[in-house]
């Protein structure tokens, strides 16, 4: 102002976008907001909701989507960590016709006993994308379907056929749950602040009746199958580190149980671990060794390795790759395996 002093503005923090009702966004918390009507409108769309469906939602942010979301169903359920959003919410809608309609539970999604649902809708933080992801299909009752926007990569990781260069340990675990389709392509700019990265909307149908294998065993196979995806698995499977580790699982079942060694019951429900969603790619995994032992010093072939690679030779895998494998395959394999008293667990 002439003649006078010059206010400073005072310097917002790094990282901070500001909401016109005067709230900040954290990026550093993946609070991305969807500004984008028709894109909302879209996710909606594609979500076929009933009207007489409980929908769950995560991270509902300032309630773009959430309006939505209780003009086309019975009932909302929304999840928000962040209590200026939980308040935000709660002022929207206070006094509307979709007030009584709307639950708003404040608290870590990971955390939460989630209630009963019929579909998931989601804008989710991409960094919990897999903990939520296995979550959700261990929700019980199962659910008809979730429709969740992922970070492009993941997404394309979920979706993922045999031969794809995203084709992963992810992928397969997901797939054994679940049945996975591409919705559509969400650009950047979509977003209030915008992310670094495109994201995709997918949805995800939990498998009705699911699938069931043992847990343990199924973990531990595919860590191993995936620890060298391009690789042939005659190759892995020769590996010094993996025999070791099959030949004493090998041992300590026939010292247990000698009689039932050969058959492992395969009806556990899957259940999932953080560390058990990491998205593999052609790298080692948990530190396993490498190195190939091919025999002792004389060319030798232990009886147990013989043992091993003759269900691969059987079964027609040893020159096949995990890269290229499909879910039948894996389960098949890993079938042949424990028929032969060979265990992961």
């Amino acid at each position: 102002m002439a003649g006078g002093k010059t206010k400073k503005e005072k310097a917002r923090p790094a990282g901070h976008t500001p909401y016109q009702g005067g709230i900040s966004f954290h990026k550093s918390k993946g609070q991305h907001i969807l500004k984008n009507p028709l894109l909302v409108d879209s996710i909606v769309q594609k979500s076929g909701i009933k009207s007489t469906d409980v929908i769950l939602e995560i991270g509902p942010g300032t309630g773009n989507l959430t309006k939505k979301l209780l003009e086309a169903g019975k009932r909302v359920i929304a999840v928000e960590i962040d209590a200026r959003m939980v308040l935000e919410l709660q002022r929207r809608f206070q006094g509307t016709p979709h007030s009584n309609r709307l639950q708003v539970i404040q608290g870590d999604v990971l955390k939460t006993e989630l209630p009963y649902f019929d579909i998931c809708v989601a804008n989710i933080p991409y960094q919990i994308s897999s903990p939520l992801t296995f979550k959700l299909l261990k929700h019980q009752p199962a659910f008809r379907c979730a429709i969740i926007m992922f970070q492009r990569e993941f997404a394309m990781r979920l979706v993922a056929q045999p031969g794809d260069k995203l084709y992963c340990r992810l992928t397969v675990n997901t797939q054994l749950l679940s049945r996975v389709s591409h919705l559509l392509k969400v650009g950047r700019n979509n977003f209030r602040p915008p992310p670094k990265v495109d994201s995709s909307v997918v949805r995800i149908e939990p498998r009705k009746p699911a699938l069931l294998v043992n847990q343990k065993e199924w973990d531990g196979f595919l860590r191993i199958c995936f620890n060298r995806k391009n690789k042939t698995l005659g190759s892995i499977f020769r590996q010094k580190s993996v025999i070791n580790l099959l030949e004493k699982n090998y041992k300590t079942l026939q010292a247990l149980n000698p009689a039932t060694a050969q058959e492992e019951d395969t009806n556990d429900v899957m259940e999932f671990m953080d560390e058990d969603m990491e998205m593999d790619d052609d790298g080692v995994d948990d530190g396993m060794e490498m190195e190939v032992e091919d025999g002792n010093a004389e060319g030798e072939v232990s009886e147990f390795k013989k043992k091993v690679l003759d269900v691969l030779k059987k079964s027609g895998f040893e020159g096949e790759r995990s890269s290229k494998l499909k879910l039948q395959q894996f389960l098949d394999l890993l079938s042949q395996f424990n028929k032969d008293g060979i265990h992961f667990s």
